[in-house]
């Protein structure tokens, strides 16, 4: 007989959940049709690619930027093939995406779901919103989901090629978001542990160039930190430790949690209870990460070891992170949403599995009105106006679609987000 529990493997829930990725798949391509989604941070990529392309003054904010060039490249490429429209971002980050999550299956396709897999990936609701914004989650997660898929086939395989692949994704990653360098590490201490006897053979050998080796690393390091933001990155997390103290960085990151998990912004539920809403979210994030950081790190599970340290590694950064603001954990929630699976199906605690399965069904509920608002708003342009980017836009966008703003508040307009959408919107 077939386990029932629709969270397990080869459940009789299999066909639903293809049914559901398929109908995923049509949202995210009908999303392409969206107007140009801006975000504050959106407008800062535009600006450092138009400074490159169009040049600027040297001290502009722009040219400023400590953003990395990755991403910007890739909007420099669609502007030389005259494609740098809304469609054209929406449609590329739909196959960095899926691109990602396939890479990603392969290493865990022997003990999780494929389509469930990919259906609580594709319903979660920073997925659904950001996938439509210039933002450069959706090619981070590409570029470095690949490496750890090209790094686990080394593994296996023990060929050179694998490993290289790896290495480039791996950069490519870096290059797009600076936390890729969280996962540089992970390759590092993955090669160590793998072949762990030998390299310490090496290092009684080699004392010398090893040590050799790594000041010269050292010293590239701080030689290149600025042209790699990392001075800036710095320079970010000194200014702002005093405004965001080590029990409110930690409360962020419960939260966040719990606003994946749930799968909604918490603060749709803090605007009607408060203060109440908030520790929801939080004691709730806390409690999973617990089970998670237990169930990863202190019980038996084949989960690769690299993967491990990669995820380790990110968490010391994020918990570190003077910002708070759920899409900063995009980058890994393909990995932890695998990891969580397959955790879950060797779970023997009942309460625990309970847990889990009503949180699922609230999840998918979620998700799917998530899904079905973003392609409401995308094809209803006064709506749009309204909420996207939580209405600090609204009065360009009316402007934009209808010549003049609808609303009696507009006050103000700014000149750059009018020209970003004049000029790049579909």
């Amino acid at each position: 007989m077939q386990p029932q529990n629709p969270l397990l493997p080869g459940s009789r829930y299999s066909n639903f959940y293809k049914l559901v990725f398929f109908a995923l798949v049509a949202v995210y391509l009908a999303d392409c049709f969206t107007p140009l989604r801006l975000h504050v941070d959106s407008l800062r990529y535009y600006a450092i690619m138009e400074c490159i392309r169009y040049g600027c003054p040297a001290d502009s904010s722009a040219a400023t930027d400590y953003f990395p060039y990755g991403y910007t490249a890739l909007l420099l490429l669609f502007l030389k093939l005259g494609i740098l429209k809304s469609f054209a971002i929406v449609f590329i980050n739909d196959i960095y995406l899926f691109g990602g999550l396939f890479f990603l299956y392969q290493v865990f396709r022997k003990t999780i779901s494929p389509f469930l897999y990919f259906v609580i990936v594709l319903l979660n609701w920073i997925f659904v919103k950001f996938v439509t914004h210039p933002l450069s989650e959706m090619q981070y997660i590409f570029f470095s989901l690949g490496s750890i898929f090209f790094f686990y086939q080394f593994i296996l395989r023990k060929k050179i090629q694998w490993l290289a692949l790896s290495l480039v994704f791996g950069w490519v990653a870096f290059l797009t978001r600076t936390v890729g360098i969280t996962l540089i590490g992970a390759i590092a201490v993955g090669l160590i542990w793998e072949f762990r006897v030998q390299q310490l053979a090496f290092l009684r050998n080699n004392k010398l160039l090893v040590g050799g080796i790594l000041a010269i690393l050292i010293a590239a390091l701080i030689i290149f930190s600025k042209p790699l933001g990392i001075n800036h990155y710095g320079n970010v997390l000194s200014e702002h430790f005093k405004e965001a103290p080590f029990f409110k960085r930690i409360g962020w990151r419960f939260k966040e949690w719990g606003e994946i998990f749930v799968n909604t912004p918490s603060n749709k539920f803090i605007d009607y209870v408060a203060k109440a809403g908030e520790f929801a979210f939080i004691a709730l994030g806390l409690i999973i990460f617990c089970w998670f950081v237990y169930r990863l790190y202190f019980s038996k599970n084949t989960i690769p070891f690299f993967i491990k340290a990669y995820f380790l590694f990110y968490c010391l950064i994020m918990f570190n992170w003077p910002f708070n603001d759920p899409r900063f954990w995009a980058p890994v929630m393909p990995v932890m949403a695998a990891i969580v699976l397959q955790l879950y199906a060797d779970e023997k605690n009942k309460i625990s599995r309970l847990f889990f399965s009503g949180l699922f069904i609230v999840y998918m509920f979620l998700g799917s009105f998530a899904a079905g608002y973003m392609v409401y708003t995308s094809f209803n342009k006064k709506v749009f106006a309204r909420t996207q980017a939580k209405g600090v836009f609204r009065t360009e966008y009316e402007i934009h679609f209808f010549g003049k703003p609808l609303n009696d508040t507009a006050t103000q307009t700014d000149p750059f987000v009018i020209h970003v959408l004049q000029q790049y919107d579909r």
